[in-house]
């Protein structure tokens, strides 16, 4: 799903909602969102999951098509961990 589509999704599941308020909701749940990640603060969502950062130290790596060695910078990316709800929810045998 992308975010076109749960916006979609929300104004069907809530008619009596501006489409441009709903815009404005998920637009600014991912703003902060992004701005704790950012700050290097933790996003936890119960039921749902948590979002944090993780550091990558810096490493040697290797270009795939020539197997020349390539100095890999230092790096923070996005981690999801799914919470406990969400993973029951996936993996019920219904």
């Amino acid at each position: 799903m992308i975010k076109s589509e749960l916006i979609a999704k929300l104004i069907d599941d809530n008619p009596h909602l501006y489409q441009r308020d709903i815009e404005r909701i998920v637009s600014t749940i991912f703003d902060e969102i992004t701005d704790a990640l950012s700050r290097g603060d933790r996003v936890e969502l119960r039921g749902f999951g948590a979002f944090s950062v993780k550091h990558r130290p810096p490493r040697v790596g290797r270009n795939p098509r020539t197997g020349e060695s390539v100095n890999v910078p230092e790096k923070w990316v996005p981690y999801f961990k799914t919470g406990k709800e969400l993973r029951e929810r996936l993996n019920t045998d219904d």
